[in-house]
C-alpha cells in the first residue's frame, strides 16, 4: 500500500474522480487502514490528504473491521493521520490542518418570491 506506484496515465483516463487505494494495516500499528488517493486527470497527481474520502472510506473500515472509532493515515508523500469515528449515520475526522487558502464569496442580491393561492374549500 505505502509502496504503491501509480501509473497516472492510466488513472487520468479514470476521468477527474480519480482513484482511491487502501488496505488494512498490519496488527498492532497505529493505523487501522491506510489510504492514498490518485486524480491526475483534475490536476492532483496526489492528494496529501483528503477528508472526504475518508468520509466514505470510514463506513466500509467500520463495517469490515467490526469497532466504530479508527485511525487512519493518508500515505502520500506529506502523509497525514485521521482519527475518525462513525456515529449513526455520520463521518466525524478530526486531524491538524493546514489553511492553504481562503477566500469571502460575493452572491448579486437575489430576492426570490413566492405565489401562494388558497384553495377554495
Amino acid at each position: 500500500m505505502r509502496g504503491f506506484v501509480p501509473d497516472l496515465a492510466a488513472i487520468a483516463n479514470l476521468g477527474p474522480v480519480g482513484l482511491v487505494v487502501t488496505g488494512q494495516e498490519a496488527e498492532g500499528a497505529k493505523a487501522d487502514f491506510v489510504s492514498r488517493y490518485f486524480a491526475p486527470r483534475a490536476g492532483i497527481p496526489e492528494d496529501p490528504v483528503t477528508g472526504s474520502i475518508h468520509a466514505t472510506l470510514v463506513p466500509y473500515w467500520v463495517a469490515r473491521l467490526g469497532h466504530d472509532k479508527l485511525m487512519a493515515y493518508q500515505a502520500s508523500a506529506r502523509g497525514g493521520w485521521l482519527d475518525c469515528e462513525l456515529t449513526n449515520d455520520r463521518v466525524n475526522l478530526r486531524g491538524n490542518a493546514v489553511t492553504f487558502m481562503e477566500a469571502t464569496l460575493s452572491l448579486p442580491n437575489i430576492s426570490i418570491g413566492a405565489h401562494i393561492e388558497k384553495a377554495d374549500a
